[in-house]
């Protein structure tokens, strides 16, 4: 019923964004892009369950005045994403652990302001099996670096192979609670590959990363800053939690005898650095147990560098 939902709510979303009159096309220009790298060797130093992942989103619009327009499907984005889910033992996993899953995707996104709340609503298509890619990249990686590789028995046994519809929905609201200290609560719903409800917030200290246009990724739950305030330097640091519903992920198959926790959990912290060329950002997330069999939570680390030419 849900994958259902998602596919005919992709299929509204996606046909409303690419059906954008000409004149308001002619009107966009690019208004930025951005990225974040996730891997848990950035973190505590495991190669485990969600292992790594990269996103990157760039987007068009109106001239950025500090704050999404009102229109919906005037602010367009485009995001490209892949993600590594991986046993705890990429070699010789344990009995009931989570298998194997590589997880390429790309949607389109919109943001834009209701009566004061900053929302982002679209729909991604995810490719899964061994036909994207992901498990050979992997591989061809760890040999490079010397690290233990995926075993054939691994790779084989990954989830299987199809194209996924997911829609994404945000509501926040950012509140400003002193000069350099922001608050923004949020709830977020995701149906298809995984289908859940989410609630949470995020502080922000400093003044970096303010008026700027800032995509949550979906692993870590961090912003990354896509369209930036290059004129703003110095520090901002960032604290973060949510809780998460989950109903169905097909990372998790019902017919592997892996059962889902009731509730899925993220804490997260960060520093972002802004200079006249260049910026940066590391932060780290605690991710709790996905699934039953799961022996503890887990640490991944998240970075960002941007240069100015």
């Amino acid at each position: 019923m849900f994958k259902h939902a998602a596919g005919a709510l992709f299929a509204v979303t996606f046909s409303i964004l690419l059906a954008a009159p000409a004149a308001q096309a002619q009107s966009r220009e690019k208004l930025g892009y951005g990225r974040l790298l996730s891997n848990d060797f950035f973190g505590d130093g495991h190669d485990r369950w969600r292992t790594g992942s990269w996103t990157s989103s760039r987007v068009w619009g109106p001239e950025w005045t500090g704050r999404a327009p009102k229109g919906f499907g005037e602010l367009i984005e485009l995001r490209l994403s892949a993600e590594i889910f991986a046993p705890e033992n990429i070699s010789r996993p344990a009995a009931g652990d989570r298998p194997y899953a590589g997880a390429l995707s790309a949607g389109v996104h919109t943001h834009f302001d209701f009566k004061g709340f900053e929302m982002a609503v679209g729909g991604d298509v995810t490719l899964t099996g061994s036909g994207n890619g992901l498990g050979d990249f992997q591989d061809a990686v760890h040999d490079l670096l010397g690290a233990r590789e995926p075993s054939n028995s691994v790779l084989d046994d990954q989830i299987g192979g199809g194209l996924h519809l997911t829609v994404v929905g945000e509501m926040g609201r950012t509140l400003q609670l002193a000069e350099n200290l922001r608050f923004r609560p949020f709830v977020e719903g995701r149906a298809g590959a995984e289908t859940l409800v989410r609630a949470g917030f995020d502080f922000t200290f400093g003044r970096v990363g303010a008026d700027e246009l800032l995509v949550r990724e979906s692993v870590t739950g961090h912003r990354y800053r896509v369209v930036q305030n290059p004129g703003v330097t110095g520090f901002s640091f960032l604290m973060g939690a949510d809780i998460a519903h989950v109903t169905d992920s097909i990372y998790l198959p019902e017919g592997r005898d892996l059962e889902l926790t009731d509730s899925r959990e993220r804490l997260r912290a960060g520093v972002q650095w802004q200079g006249h060329r260049a910026s940066a950002f590391y932060g780290l997330t605690y991710l709790g147990e996905e699934f039953e069999a799961q022996t503890e939570g887990q640490v991944t680390g998240s970075l960002q560098v941007k240069f100015r030419f």
